[in-house]
Parts: C-alpha cells; structure tokens; sequence
C-alpha cells in the first residue's frame, strides 16, 4: 500500500513538472492592437503576394519608356553579280561590298530621326568607293501625332500602377480591419471564459453547502443531484471556452506569422468612450479616400485616354517625310571621304504620304467600343459610390445602436448580479431552492456576455466606420505611397 501511494506521488510530482516545463517553454506575446496592425503590414504573406502587382507595373512603365531609347543599327554585307558588257558581250562580274551605320530616335510628337552613314567598295569594270551620310525625319500629321498618342502605353502603364496601388490599399485597409476583429473577437472570449470560470467556482461553492445541508438533513438528498448536474455543465462550458480561445489565438498566430506555441497576452482595452463623426464629414471623407473609388477612378482615366487615342486613329495617315545627306565617289577611299565632308554633292527630298481605308470601320467601331466602355466605367463609378453612400450611413447609425448598447447591457448586468445576490440570501435561509440560484445565476452569466458582446460590436462597428470611410489607414497611423513596392523591383534589377 504505501508503494502504490509513492508511485502515486511520484506520477502526481512528475505531470506537475511537466505541465510547469511546458508552460516554460512555451514564449509569451504581451499584443497591443498596434503591434498586430504592424505584424499583419510586414509579416502577412497575402499582403506581399499583392504588393508584387504595383512592381510589375513599375517594371511595364519602364519597359514602355524604351520607346525613347536610341535605335542603333550596324551592318555589312557582299554581294557578287554579273552583268553583260554591251561591247564584248561578256558577263562583266560586279563585286560589291558595303557597311553602313544608323542611329534613330524616336520624340514625343511621334517624330523619328535619324542619322546614316554608308561606305561601300564596288569592283566591276572600275573600281571605286562610294560614301554617304543622310539624315530623315518622318513626321506624321494627322494619324498618330502628338505626344498623348505616342505616350499611350506609358501613360496606361502609370495608371495601372497607381490602380494596383489602390487594390493594395483595399486589401491592406481589409486586412487591418480583420486584425482589429480577431484581435477583440480574442478580447471577447478571454472574457467569457472567466465569466465561465467564475460561475463554475459559484456552482461548486453552492455543490459544497449543499452537502453539508445533506448532512445536517435540512435538505433533501435529491437536491444534490441538480448542484453536481450544474458543476458538470458549467465544466463543459468551461472546456469548450478554453478550446475557443484556443482556436482564436491559433487566427492570429497565422494572421501575424508568430510562432506556433506562442501565447498571446492582450494589453489592449476596447474603446468605450463615445464616438462622433458628423454625416457630411463622413461622406466626404469616404468619397475622397475610399481606395475602391480611387481604383475606379484610375479605370476612367485609362478608358478616357484610350478613347482619345481611338478618336485619333481614326484620322487619316498623312505623313511629312524629308532627308538631306551628302556623299562622294572616288577610286582613292580618303578622296571620296573628303568628298562626303565637304559637302561636294548634296542631296535633299521632302514628300507627303497619304493613306486611309475606305469605310474605315475597323478605328471607327474600334472608337465606338472605347466610348462604351469609358462610360460603361463612369457609370460602374457612379454605382460604387452610392454603396459607399449607403454602407457610410449604414455605418453611423451602427456605431450610434452599438454606444446605446453599451448602457443597455450594464444595466442588465447590474440587474441580474443584484437580484442573483438576493436569491442567494434566500438560499441561505431556505426560501429559494438550488434550482432557482442557478437559474438566476444563468441569467447573470448571459448577462454578463450580452455586456463583452456589446462592447466587442461597439469597437467592430467602429472598424466598419472606418473601413467605410476609407480612413482605418490613417487612424492606425499606416501611410502607403505610390514608390512602396519599388524595393522589390530594384531588387530584381
């Protein structure tokens, strides 16, 4: 006998040194709000899958300005022929070999310039070297003039970035108010799991009197079987609130990215004070910083400049061509060069050519397909923004019922703990019976979650306010600007 209770002990010291080892090990996270936020900002993986987008469109804005860049072009060739003398009727074989360099460049108005230089040996029934340098311009007139023309996927590939930019923002200001949520939602259920705990040492406390009433025999035996159903619930109860709080802690584990075993200490208080925000500032603000809007916004502006451009492709193509140059033929290579650079024999042309199909329809309903579309997108504009009319209101009244909330719910806390005191002292002196405390108890316990629910809902709807104005950014102290993402392109450079 005294072998098994050392064994006992034994077992009892051993799983009590193990739980403490393991509650050692396990690191502890003292959260505010504020650090989530930030943790979720630099650590959330879906937030740097989308800020690869607004690097990708960095990387097509600087691909589109390639159109500037000098087109150099060199080059050399042979070539042998045979021609029939007029005199001997013989074939006369021609060699002929030739190098060339050119520059071009393209400018803003839709001009190309450009620069060539050729020098060539020809061998036939003389031998001689030919030179020539020319300059050309092609300027077109009418189809494709113009720096908005020529700057057409530049100035799309701006706007897309600034979209992708506002999508980031979208998701970034979801994420943060998700944070917000789980970080209360973890606040609520702290809370109710020590309001479970209470009610449980409440039920053994009365189980306990209740026995020793048993004893005495001034109540019945029956009633003991009512105390240790109770205990038993509200131990259930409390196993399934630790295991929510578990599960909520594991949420924000992902959402964060800290370690697996961390146990998240929350420093923060939700807010209970009163929040104000006048209708029109709200609205204001929501239509103005709204990124959804800004997205849209950003689709106008391309569809519009596309329009433009179709419009102008719709034009015919009249374009200015002109060149001058100068060159020189000499047996000696040096002459012939001397030649060129004095300019012996200059030459020089100007000419216009036109094009335009017949009918045309190809730009025109290409046009027509722009103008759709721009008003298709000012339209999708207009109906955004009467949901963000919608949701801002929508938001205020929510914020305004969640505050009122707030007093409804401590009132009836205040209610069922006074009139859960009363039923105790009733208890005592054998006016109540055990089921009537714990059917008020139950009704103190239900109380006291209405109230950490209401003051949960309350923050939340704040969150929405924000979320609704487009504000939640600004409010957590969070700035993104347009060059945030360009790290990652410079990176790949």
């Amino acid at each position: 006998m005294k072998r098994n209770r050392k064994t006992a002990l034994a077992l009892s010291l051993g799983l009590v040194l193990g739980a403490a080892t393991s509650a050692l090990a396990q690191p502890t996270v003292n959260l505010t709000l504020k650090d989530a936020i930030k943790m979720a900002f630099e650590k959330n993986l879906d937030l740097k899958v989308e800020l690869y987008n607004p690097a990708m469109a960095e990387a097509d804005i600087r691909r589109n300005l390639g159109i500037y860049d000098p087109l150099l072009t060199l080059g050399i060739d042979y070539e042998r022929s045979n021609s029939s003398n007029f005199l001997t009727f013989r074939p006369q074989p021609i060699d002929q070999v030739t190098a060339n360099a050119g520059v071009s460049q393209l400018l803003p108005t839709g001009t190309v310039v450009g620069a060539t230089a050729q020098s060539g040996w020809i061998s036939n029934s003389a031998k001689y070297y030919s030179n020539a340098v020319d300059l050309t311009l092609q300027q077109p007139l009418l189809r494709g003039f113009g720096q908005e023309n020529t700057e057409l996927a530049i100035n799309v590939s701006r706007f897309t970035k600034g979209e992708t930019m506002n999508v980031f923002r979208t998701r970034l200001s979801d994420t943060v108010a998700k944070v917000r949520n789980d970080y209360f939602q973890l606040y609520n259920l702290l809370e109710v799991l020590e309001v479970r705990r209470t009610s449980l040492a409440l039920a053994k406390r009365i189980l306990q009197d209740d026995q020793g009433r048993v004893k005495a025999g001034v109540l019945p035996a029956y009633e003991l079987l009512n105390s240790e159903f109770q205990v038993a619930t509200r131990e259930k109860q409390v196993i399934d609130a630790e295991r929510a709080v578990r599960d909520q802690m594991d949420v924000l584990r992902v959402e964060l990215q800290l370690p697996s075993t961390a146990e998240i200490v929350l420093a923060d208080q939700p807010y209970r004070g009163r929040y104000n925000l006048a209708e029109k500032e709200a609205l204001d603000g929501a239509l103005g910083n709204r990124p959804e809007l800004a997205t849209q916004r950003d689709v106008i502006k391309i569809n519009d400049l596309q329009q433009r451009v179709a419009k102008n492709q719709t034009l015919p193509a009249l374009t200015l061509n002109a060149s001058v140059g100068t060159g020189g033929f000499d047996p000696r290579f040096l002459r012939g060069m001397e030649k060129t650079a004095t300019i012996d024999e200059p030459s020089w042309g100007v000419g216009l050519q036109f094009s335009y199909p017949l009918g045309n329809r190809a730009a025109e309903n290409d046009y027509i397909r722009k103008k759709l579309t721009l008003e298709q997108a000012q339209t999708q504009l207009q109906n955004l923004e009467s949901g963000v009319v919608r949701d801002v209101k929508a938001a205020l009244r929510l914020v305004a019922a969640s505050y009122t909330q707030l007093d409804v719910t401590a009132r009836g806390t205040a209610y069922a703990e006074d009139r859960l005191r009363a039923f105790q002292k009733r208890h005592d002196v054998g006016l109540a019976t055990t089921k009537d405390v714990f059917d008020v108890e139950n009704d103190l316990v239900t109380a006291k979650g209405n109230q950490i629910q209401a003051v949960v809902d309350y923050n939340n709807s704040i969150t929405q306010l924000w979320r609704a104005t487009g504000e939640i950014l600004n409010q957590e102290g969070i700035s993104v600007t347009d060059t945030d993402a360009d790290h990652l392109y410079q990176k790949m450079k």
